[in-house]
């Protein structure tokens, strides 16, 4: 029990004792004016704190424990009486309508977004968010994504569309005029192989065994016999590298017609290599077989947790709060000012809808709170909520009862003088 209680109650108690003393008091000397007015006054203060202390005890309980009728009125109507507040609860001070009333004037953002921008300059905010951040980063199971990673990258590269690429390889490869570096490139490693020596002796060796190889009829086969008897190896093969650096040479002269027609045939086969049918057919199985056999997982869980651990070192930099979180959240909040008549709408609509779903769950309870507790912890509550008050009221009907008493005294007396 408060403090403030208990110094009622002793005010109400003293009052009382007061007037019976007083009434005690007086009663052996009546017969002059002022000691029965005194007496009047303490016989109807006496009367009054008497009458109100078994009003206000009659609310919570028996008077002096006896069963007086229509005594103890809260517990005998408790049920009634939780009813009625619970309905007066749920109906009057927090019904839907004032709640939801209350709920659309009530400008959220304005009032949640100071707050915010304050927080984030705090130290504790910045040490709280960034841990926060790091749990995130920490609870990803790389091994459990791996596979999806994996299935996700396969799908991907199984996609794509191998004739795009080529046209993208033989455009890069037209812009970097492959064709003249890769004719300039063969020209070179023949005329390196052909400027040997032993390449004169190979080519007079081969072509040798070649004439001998032939058949031919009449004036053709005696004239290879001719040239067989005439050269040998050696002087055959001087004939033919030399023919052979010849043609070289006169392709390597940028304005050689053969060689221009050379490049427009290679050009021109580069520029058709998306539409070869049989090249893109063998790039699609070689990607098929690739794919099929190709198994990244280990790999790609390395590259992730690698990846997971760079950013948890990313995140305890000194300035990654200031330089990337804090900028971002300031563009969040400023999103939301821009924002915030819809935002509150939105909030206020969820409020809205979760009061209309939940509201009875109010009186519920309430109501489930009252019935737990029994009548004497319900009524001890309820004398310490109102029971100051009622303390004063045994106060004020013994004090008015005194100056009543006074007053009715008085007039007695006036009117036996008159």
């Amino acid at each position: 029990m408060s403090p403030k209680i208990k110094s009622s109650r002793k005010i109400a108690r003293y009052s009382l004792i007061i007037m019976g003393a007083g009434y005690i008091a007086t009663t052996p000397f009546q017969g002059t004016l002022p000691l029965d007015l005194l007496h009047g006054g303490f016989e109807a203060g006496l009367v009054g704190g008497l009458a109100d202390w078994f009003a206000v005890t009659a609310l919570f309980r028996h008077p002096l424990g006896l069963p007086i009728p229509h005594t103890a009125l809260l517990p005998n109507n408790r049920k009634r009486m939780t009813n009625a507040l619970v309905s007066m609860l749920k109906n009057d001070w927090l019904s839907k309508e004032s709640i939801q009333d209350k709920v659309k004037h009530i400008p959220f953002t304005e009032k949640l977004i100071p707050i915010l921008g304050k927080e984030i300059e705090s130290e504790t905010f910045r040490k709280v968010l960034i841990k926060l951040i790091k749990q995130m980063i920490g609870y990803i199971d790389i091994e459990k994504i791996t596979p999806f990673v994996a299935k996700k990258i396969k799908a991907s590269l199984s996609g794509i569309d191998m004739s795009k690429i080529l046209h993208l390889v033989s455009s890069e490869l037209l812009n970097e005029e492959f064709d003249k570096k890769a004719l300039d490139h063969v020209l070179k490693k023949a005329e390196d192989w052909l400027g040997k020596k032993e390449t004169s002796h190979r080519l007079g060796t081969v072509s040798m065994d070649v004439l001998s190889k032939i058949e031919l009829e009449g004036m053709l086969q005696f004239a290879v016999k001719s040239i067989q008897s005439l050269l040998n190896e050696e002087k055959l093969g001087n004939i033919i590298q030399n023919l052979l650096l010849s043609v070289v040479n006169n392709l390597q002269n940028e304005k050689e017609p053969n060689r221009e027609a050379l490049i427009l045939y290679i050009r021109k086969e580069i520029q058709g290599i998306n539409h070869n049918r049989e090249l893109l057919e063998g790039v699609e199985k070689w990607k098929k077989q690739l794919l099929t056999k190709w198994e990244p997982e280990a790999t790609i869980e390395g590259s992730l947790k690698q990846i997971q651990q760079e950013a948890l070192d990313f995140v305890e930099e000194e300035h990654f709060m200031d330089t990337y979180l804090t900028p971002m959240i300031h563009h969040i909040l400023d999103n939301i000012k821009e924002n915030s008549t819809r935002i509150d709408q939105w909030i206020q609509k969820q409020i809205t809808v979760l009061i209309e779903k939940n509201h009875t769950q109010i009186g519920n309870l309430v109501q489930e709170n009252l019935d737990k507790l029994d009548n004497e912890t319900l009524i001890d509550m309820m004398e310490n909520g109102v029971g100051k008050d009622l303390q004063w009221i045994r106060v004020n009907g013994a004090v008015c009862g005194f100056i009543i008493g006074l007053i009715l005294t008085g007039a007695q007396a006036l009117l036996k003088l008159l």
